[in-house]
């Protein structure tokens, strides 16, 4: 068993359910879709072997070793490389609010905790909540309360929601809201408490979140000032 890591893969929208697909192959079934948009000229696009600058955002909980299959495999058999494929990166998770949560994300799989990521004594962490549609309001109070000034939402498609309510015993919807949080590593604790108690799994919003080490930020210190 190793670290956990957020996976993230964007790729043009025609061929994101082949992305998908392999994914669900190795067991990858909770994974969240949202829509995005890119920004390349046309000439760069020509020049990668790109059609369209509509992409699928996908994103999933995964541990080091399945990182690593996966990846083999995006190089080998989807082609990740060559033009027109796409990109898919990790970044370690630093904690996850619960062990619910952490049973979702990793669809119930037996996880044995390694040592703390590699991103040691960073001044900030990126709280992700992923919640049902129309909660964000409940979400932030919670948040504001417990010392967070702001959030960012994503409106996304969960996958593998019917498999996970088996063994969480609550009805989850496909359509959520990924809500993203820049806070303080010394408030992570107390915000990320605070979601769950207002917004968590015995709420409507069944909230459920996880951190990621933020090495660095600009825009926040008048704010923290």
């Amino acid at each position: 068993m190793g670290n956990l890591y957020m996976m993230t893969t964007i790729v043009d929208r025609k061929i994101a359910s082949s992305y998908a697909k392999l994914y669900q192959e190795n067991e990858l079934n909770v994974m969240f879709l949202s829509l995005g948009y890119g920004t390349v000229s046309n000439e760069t696009m020509d020049l990668l072997g790109l059609e369209s600058k509509e992409k699928t955002v996908v994103t999933a909980i995964m541990e080091e070793d399945k990182w690593l299959t996966v990846k083999r495999q995006l190089e080998k058999v989807l082609k990740i490389d060559a033009p027109g494929g796409g990109i898919a990166f990790t970044v370690p998770l630093s904690s996850i609010g619960g062990r619910k949560a952490l049973q979702f994300l990793i669809e119930n799989d037996k996880y044995e905790r390694q040592e703390e990521s590699t991103l040691k004594n960073t001044a900030h962490d990126l709280i992700v909540v992923i919640a049902e549609l129309g909660y964000t309001n409940l979400i932030m109070d919670a948040a504001r309360k417990a010392g967070a000034y702001g959030g960012t939402v994503i409106h996304a498609k969960g996958t593998g929601m019917a498999a996970a309510e088996k063994f969480m015993g609550v009805s989850l919807a496909q359509e959520k809201e990924l809500v993203y949080i820049v806070v303080k590593t010394e408030q992570k604790n107390a915000i990320m408490q605070a979601i769950m108690e207002e917004a968590g799994l015995n709420t409507k919003a069944k909230a459920i979140c996880f951190s990621l080490p933020v090495t660095d930020t600009a825009g926040l210190r008048l704010l923290e000032d």
